[in-house]
């Protein structure tokens, strides 16, 4: 071992530094692994900031304080920590300058740490981390909590240093998955109930007060769920390892744990971990957690007659289904998941006010985002999430527009549309003098196909293409479309009723037959139309109509739109371009391509419309807009997929002879 000094301004000493250079390339790897089992990179590491550089800001009841440099940096980090001083800062909070940490650092739970795991951690921070010079950011605690201490009697009331000790009525695997939980993995920080003075009221199963341990708590304004007795070992397996099991995906902050941390655990220690878990007697307050994945529901009673239920299927039923049963490995099932029916719903408000995004994992490495939904009002709100707390077989209770308003206070959300276009809330259908007629409409454009099987002729409904039933701005809506009919259409070389524009789509978009322009159908969907027009006029120009342009100069490339095809548009309409069908066997989203799709007279099977509405409104899931986290590829992306879909094989459209009879045929029309 080799001592090496170094003079630290901040001690005002000459401290003795023993660095393991004895350290074997097995030893720093096994440190990198402790590394990952105690999460030291996602709180030691700020947003887009250099890894274990500190400065992540921590939020706390009693004021905010930041994360600390824990690189090798001589100067800034702990480069000149000896082992002694690093194993003291890691069990008791004490840094070498004799300053008290916050509790916020989880060092009660490290105190559980091996002599082995110490020493070996030790060993990769010094050896295996780059040492970054990034000096530490002054906590913001107001009087008395900036008094540090303060913290050395809060150590005496209630920290225990000791190491674990296994319990020898328990086998080893569940005294492994205790070491980890406990200590290590510091799961009491953030699913341990706290105490008056921010202390955990358990640091372990043991004794009384180990009813409290991993029985749920609040923390930076998300619900960190009860722990005890969870899912099967399987279930909880899968979830630490990909972020998402069969009923629920991470969310919040634990995004970042699976991220950095879980999912690179070994399979004996995730089974470990679990085993623990389950292994826990439940608590007096935990939802009961099933050990079979809920049957599929059907669509609740009031789905289309509730203002709950409208806005559930204009905002949500995109991503989690009309049966609350959302997309496998997409989006999350909302029927029976923990986080929806909890009894304290601070998450479930949270993640609607500012979004949420999927844990990026080995397994799962593609983002999927939930935008934030804080342009919606209080009470809306507060209508749809007590709708899905309490169906689909969900016994949570009702969600009120004061505890929206309350928690949207906290959070103060942004909103990034700044789009003139106002979205029509299908809620306010009832409202209407001719509601049921025009719920009719509206269920008619959103279940085209179940509603209409007669005239429909593949397996596309009329919101495949005007999404979520002509309310997405550029996503070709229908708000004011009522007002410019009877015009011109320079297809059909003549002026068209709003009606043969609509049995235009069923015979071309749906490649079907059209509806009697009498019938109770085509007139509850011309009422829809007539709903959303409200009070635009001829003359007006109304935001988000279409779906916008893209530039006909640009070339396509179609290999590189097979390449955009397979990595953004696979995953949810197939391989072969076949759509993704549900458990039931029902198409979850619409064929691009083959019988069941489009034929060549539909819009878009022409590459420019295709590609302009794909540049507005596919992937959806790829960012924070709203309402679908929908768009984000490049001009010459959407051209270039665009180009590949609409070319591939699907239906003739046999009056294609009759099109553009004046002239004026677009370049890109497939006949």
């Amino acid at each position: 071992m080799i001592l090496r000094l170094s003079r630290l301004a901040s001690l005002g000493a000459t401290l003795c530094l023993a660095l393991p250079l004895h350290a074997t390339p097995t030893d720093i790897e096994h440190g990198k692994y402790v590394a990952q089992l105690g999460d030291c990179i996602a709180c030691h590491t700020a947003k887009q900031g250099k890894v274990m550089a500190g400065g992540l800001e921590l939020s706390t009841p009693m004021g905010t304080i930041y994360s600390s440099n824990i690189t090798p940096d001589r100067g800034t980090g702990i480069g000149a920590y000896t082992f002694e001083q690093f194993d003291r800062v890691m069990r008791e909070g004490v840094t070498p300058a004799g300053m008290n940490l916050y509790p916020a650092m989880p060092y009660p739970s490290y105190a559980k740490m091996s002599a082995e795991d110490m020493r070996a951690l030790y060993a990769y921070l010094m050896q295996g981390v780059e040492p970054v010079q990034q000096a530490n950011l002054d906590a913001d605690m107001g009087f008395p909590f900036n008094q540090r201490w303060g913290l050395a009697l809060w150590n005496f009331a209630f920290l225990d240093k000791r190491p674990f000790q296994a319990d020898p009525e328990r086998n080893e695997i569940l005294n492994r998955g205790a070491y980890l939980v406990q200590g290590l993995g510091h799961c009491g920080s953030c699913h341990t109930p706290r105490g008056i003075a921010f202390q955990e009221k358990a640091m372990s199963d043991e004794g009384h007060s180990g009813q409290h341990y991993l029985a749920g708590e609040t923390v930076e304004h998300w619900r960190a769920l009860s722990l005890r007795n969870l899912w099967t070992v399987e279930d909880t397996v899968q979830l630490l390892k990909t972020g998402q099991n069969r009923f629920a995906m991470v969310a919040g902050n634990m995004a970042d744990v699976i991220h950095h941390s879980t999912q690179h655990f070994s399979d004996d220690d995730l089974t470990a971990i679990a085993s623990y878990l389950k292994a826990l007697p439940p608590g007096k307050d935990d939802l009961p957690m099933p050990s079979a994945a809920l049957a599929p529901a059907a669509p609740p009673a009031d789905l289309f007659t509730s203002r709950g239920g409208l806005g559930y299927m204009q905002f949500c039923s995109d991503c989690h289904r009309s049966d609350g049963g959302g997309v496998k490995g997409l989006f999350p099932p909302l029927a029976g998941n923990p986080s929806i029916a909890s009894s304290n719903p601070t998450s479930l408000l949270h993640i609607t006010l500012t979004g949420w995004e999927t844990a990026q994992t080995a397994t799962h490495p593609r983002v999927y985002t939930m935008p934030g939904f804080a342009r919606l009002a209080d009470q809306e709100i507060a209508e749809i999430l007590s709708f899905v707390r309490t169906r689909w077989g969900n016994e949570g209770t009702p969600i009120s527009a004061a505890q929206v308003k309350k928690l949207r206070d906290q959070l103060n959300p942004v909103t990034t549309d700044s789009s003139a276009f106002e979205t029509p809330r299908l809620a306010d259908l009832l409202a209407a003098p001719n509601a049921d007629q025009v719920v009719r409409g509206m269920r008619l454009h959103l279940q085209t196909k179940a509603l209409l099987p007669d005239n429909v002729g593949n397996a596309l409904n009329c919101t495949s293409c005007h999404l979520n039933a002509g309310t997405v701005a550029d996503g070709s809506p229908f708000v004011g479309v009522s007002a410019f009919f009877p015009s011109y259409a320079p297809r059909a070389g003549k002026v068209v009723t709003l009606e043969e524009r609509i049995n235009g789509c069923f015979r071309r978009s749906m490649n079907g037959t059209p509806l009697p322009p009498q019938s109770a159908d085509m007139q509850a969907m011309v009422a829809y139309f007539d709903w959303m027009k409200n009070n635009t006029r001829p003359e007006d120009k109304v935001a988000g109509r279409g779906v916008g342009k893209v530039d006909p100069a640009i070339k396509p490339d179609l290999d590189n739109g097979k390449q955009v095809y397979a990595k953004q548009c696979a995953v949810c309409h197939g391989d072969n371009g076949q759509g993704l069908a549900g458990a039931s066997g029902e198409l979850v989203y619409p064929p691009l391509w083959g019988e069941q799709s489009f034929n060549v007279g539909a819009g878009m099977a022409r590459t420019y419309t295709a590609a302009a509405f794909v540049k507005r409104n596919m992937p959806i899931g790829f960012h924070e807009q709203f309402p679908l986290g929908q768009g984000g590829l490049s001009d010459q992306e959407a051209v270039d997929v665009a180009a590949y879909f609409s070319q591939q094989p699907r239906p003739d459209f046999p009056d294609k002879i009759k099109d553009w009879p004046n002239g004026g045929k677009p370049a890109d029309a497939r006949y």
